[in-house]
């Protein structure tokens, strides 16, 4: 074939889908017009999707497992290329926290993704490309992730959320004074929700600290339990109760040494004024 240009789906996410999507397309026989006209687009967004230069959306990949009848193989395709740009064991946890009816993080020394605005998520990921740490589409991809957990959590029963932040994630500067504030104004938002519990852990907890690297705790619809960890290589998911409910219960512990809503939200407030 004239101009045909090869694939490497190691090169990048958007090229190992768009070589799942070219072998599936042509073991139909189909051309990339015709694989179009099934779906509603045109020839040349295929061509642009296979080859990488376009990325698959949720909606475009559920278009495709339709018309070439895969079930959710494409689906499941894109979700698998949105995640390699995330630490192992991340993308398993993001689906149970997606059904999860309580969640219970800790974070240190940065807004959890949950929590995060836009801007300050797009700080971070701006960051991490200038310091080489990943590129600028594994970065968007991140951002993207961060706004598809957001609105997960946004549902119908909405689950209970509880956040304890050490308060080193409050005094680290990201961005200007104005990204800041916003996000501080999320913080205080968030706190007002129906559904929500936001506690500050201040430096004068000391030795009191029951526990100092962040952590996760998610209860499931069956009641059961597990915890999500990270290190500096990957993501550590525990299902084994046993093993759990120690982390749950050095959780409550932070709790209890932890700043109350009404404290909490005052610090937050101060820092948005410019106070100590």
């Amino acid at each position: 074939m004239v101009n045909r240009k090869e694939l490497d789906p190691e090169q990048s996410p958007r090229a190992a889908f768009g070589a799942l999507l070219r072998r599936l397309r042509e073991e139909r026989g189909w051309t990339q017009d015709g694989l179009g006209d099934r779906m509603g687009c045109s020839g040349a967004h295929i061509s642009a999707v296979e080859t990488g230069r376009r990325a698959p959306t949720q909606r475009f990949a559920a278009s495709a497992d339709r018309a070439l009848a895969t079930g959710d193989q494409l689906r499941r395709a894109s979700r698998a290329a949105q995640h390699r740009s995330l630490l192992e064991g991340f993308p398993e946890y993001v689906d149970h926290e997606a059904r999860a009816v309580e969640i219970r993080l800790y974070e240190v020394g940065v807004i959890p993704g949950l929590l995060q605005t836009h801007e300050y998520a797009a700080a971070l990921g701006d960051s991490t490309v200038k310091r080489g740490v990943v590129s600028r589409e594994h970065a968007d991809e991140r951002i993207a992730l961060i706004a598809q957990r957001q609105a997960a959590i946004a549902r119908t029963p909405a689950p209970l959320i509880v956040v304890v932040l050490d308060e080193s994630c409050l005094l680290r500067p990201i961005g200007d004074s104005t990204l800041m504030d916003a996000q501080f104004q999320r913080l205080i938002e968030f706190s007002e929700l129906p559904n929500t519990v936001l506690q500050v852990a201040p430096f004068s907890i000391g030795v009191r600290r029951p526990m100092t690297l962040p952590v996760t705790v998610l209860t499931m619809p069956d009641r059961s339990l597990m915890s999500y960890a990270e290190s500096a290589n990957r993501g550590h998911l525990e299902r084994d109760n046993d093993s759990v409910v120690p982390i749950l219960t050095a959780y409550h512990q932070l709790q209890a040494e932890s700043l109350q809503r009404t404290a909490s939200v005052a610090m937050i407030s101060k820092l948005r004024k410019g106070t100590p």
